[in-house]
């Protein structure tokens, strides 16, 4: 039997780009053993996908506000006895960074990684026992597909699925509509102006608007989207997995370029993608359902424009 252990640890977005190679990696070995190393907030939704069968947790995002901490130091010496406890035959770091290739040098097999042209952070490379070059020109999903492929021994094939039934996670409550307005980056943002017009007129067609949010800051704004839209909610925060179950059940998703979206795509919900600040041929989402992607960096699209696309992919 296979071991395979892949290290992508975050963001959202990056962790549901992965997907794809793991749907891979099972179809070309059905009875291997895969397991994934990510971030602790991601690891509800990386275990999510039915061919992971062991998510392994880190938490670097909080570790590193506390470093000089011995509570920090005895996670970390916890979490790097856990990595190094199992052999694994294949080890694939498919997130290029530093911190990465420093956790894949920690674990037992062959390691694999992209190569000082290929990568974000090339230091990261000399962590790797393997190297493998990746045009940096491709889409995220396609060069977490090809280094998986070049690691395990064989070509990526047909189009990506993520792994993920869409109709697992769906429920019976009235039609609605998830509008993710939330980013980490201020140029990725849409104003607030649009997202109330847009709440506005799909709930004159019959939907509820429900407006997801992360920080308190993003609930401040979902708060006042909502505000000026009838029947709007605001939910709680809540774990990965059951935002997945929100997303999954929506009639159609909105969203800017953030890891949510991203889900939606892969969920294969109805969803119409909005970029202000990033390029779409190199992190635009990708799913099979109805999907279409507007703006560009410094090209942020009118209300009317997302409003008519959603027609279009709707109808």
């Amino acid at each position: 039997m296979t071991d395979i252990l892949f290290i992508k640890t975050s963001s959202l977005g990056d962790v549901i780009h992965h997907m794809p190679a793991v749907t891979d990696a099972r179809r070309a070995f059905p009875a291997a053993r895969i397991a994934w190393l990510v971030e602790e907030a991601f690891a509800p939704l990386a275990s999510l996908h039915p061919a992971v069968g062991d998510v392994v947790p880190v938490a670097w995002r909080r570790w590193r506000k506390s470093l000089t901490a011995a509570a920090t130091w005895s996670e970390i010496r916890a979490a790097l006895r856990m990595i190094r406890g199992r052999r694994y035959d294949t080890v694939i770091d498919t997130q290029g960074l530093l911190r990465t290739g420093i956790m894949t040098r920690f674990t037992n097999g062959s390691r694999h990684g992209y190569d000082r042209a290929s990568i974000r952070e090339p230091l990261a490379s000399l962590f790797y026992d393997v190297r493998h070059r990746v045009s940096r020109e491709l889409h995220a999903v396609t060069r977490n597909r090809i280094l998986t492929g070049l690691a395990l021994g064989y070509e990526p094939q047909g189009e990506p699925d993520f792994g993920l039934d869409r109709a697992r996670f769906q429920s019976a409550e009235a039609p609605y509509a998830v509008l993710l307005h939330a980013t980490a980056q201020a140029q990725k943002e849409w104003p607030v102006a649009h997202w109330i017009a847009l709440g506005q007129a799909l709930t004159r067609q019959g939907l509820q608007i429900v407006l997801p949010w992360g920080t308190q800051k993003e609930q401040a704004r979902s708060e006042t989207i909502a505000a000026s839209v009838r029947g709007a909610r605001v939910p709680a925060r809540a774990p990965l997995d059951l935002v997945a179950r929100l997303i999954a059940g929506a009639k159609c998703v909105v969203g800017v370029d953030t890891g949510l979206l991203h889900l939606a795509a892969a969920l294969g919900v109805p969803s119409v993608a909005i970029f202000a600040g990033s390029k779409p041929h190199l992190t635009g989402p990708v799913g099979s359902g109805p999907l279409m992607t507007l703006g560009a960096p410094g090209q942020s699209p009118a209300t009317d424009e997302v409003y008519e696309a959603l027609q279009r992919i709707l109808h």
